[in-house]
């Protein structure tokens, strides 16, 4: 099985003038436990696996570490709960070279993810949200590093008035505002205001709809192994995809928009290049996988 992936940005790793981003994101970060079998599961049938791996994930964490390996100056905000996960989590997005000091202590657990892969990369997802599920506003802290960022990244996997209060934030301040909307839920009028970016695959943009795209500045729409289109100021674009045989697609959107958000700064058209080869090279490892900057110069380049 091949899958492209292509994407849109403006500030790119391997850019000369640009300047690294200073990302915040709002998000939830989870302990992955994924078993690979031969296909998915139908209900009620039980079979018998082929691997099992613990990963980091969450799509917050997961985006940022992304926009971190491609270079940029990123913050994390979130929770973790009073478990053996909790530490782990901690230290990975600590050795990814994410500012955590903000990341909040919970009681009860930490969130999970249970993911069960098959053999052609294809997968299904449970999450239970847990310690990410008590964030339900901003404190002071949290507010003042939102409001000295470049870029605040948000997804749906947290409560979502957090999203709404930490957008408006940013939009006080001249922070931009990217969104992932997923898991797709309706966007609420306050957050949908505050939105600079969006980046969304093609079956949710189908259910958000023409009407809500078209009052959003920049949106970028994926498409698997077609690539993904462009619309903004600059007019509309499309970008092919890297073909790339997949091993798992699990968190290669969210290689996607982490890299899309750390290269904003270089423009549309030559952004969509690292974004797609970031989304390319993470279906290429099992779990959710955020290449480097050195990798993904490989592949824009032409010496993957």
């Amino acid at each position: 099985m091949f899958i492209v992936y292509s994407g849109e940005n403006r500030s790119a790793p391997g850019a000369e003038a640009a300047r690294p981003e200073s990302i915040i994101v709002l998000g939830s970060v989870n302990m992955d436990l994924i078993v690979v079998a031969r296909e998915l599961p139908r209900p009620g049938e039980t079979m018998l696996g082929q691997h099992f791996r613990m990963n980091r994930g969450g799509k917050g964490a997961n985006q940022a570490i992304a926009a971190a390996r491609c270079g940029a100056i990123v913050t994390f905000l979130g929770a973790v709960g009073q478990d053996h996960f909790a530490e782990q989590l901690r230290h990975d997005l600590f050795i990814n070279g994410i500012e955590a000091d903000l990341v909040r202590d919970v009681d009860g657990t930490s969130g999970v993810a249970i993911i069960v892969v098959d053999e052609h990369g294809e997968n299904r997802i449970i999450v239970v949200g847990d310690a990410n599920s008590a964030i339900t506003g901003l404190t002071t802290p949290e507010k003042d590093a939102i409001a000295k960022a470049d870029i605040l990244m948000l997804q749906l996997e947290l409560p979502i008035a957090a999203s709404v209060a930490a957008a408006r934030e940013a939009h006080a301040h001249g922070t931009m505002v990217f969104l992932n909307p997923s898991p797709v839920q309706p966007i609420p009028g306050d957050l949908l205001d505050c939105i600079d970016v969006l980046v969304l695959n093609e079956p949710e943009a189908q259910r958000y709809g023409d009407h809500l795209l078209d009052s959003i500045p920049h949106v970028i729409i994926t498409k698997g192994a077609a690539g993904c289109v462009y619309r903004g100021p600059e007019g509309q674009m499309k970008v092919p995809a890297f073909e790339v045989e997949a091993v798992d697609t699990t968190g290669a959107g969210d290689a996607f928009v982490g890299a899309l958000a750390a290269t904003w700064s270089l423009g549309p058209d030559e952004a969509l290049r690292w974004a797609s080869a970031a989304g390319a090279l993470s279906a290429t490892h099992l779990g959710a996988y955020q290449p480097t900057r050195e990798q993904l110069e490989a592949v824009v380049h032409g010496s993957f």
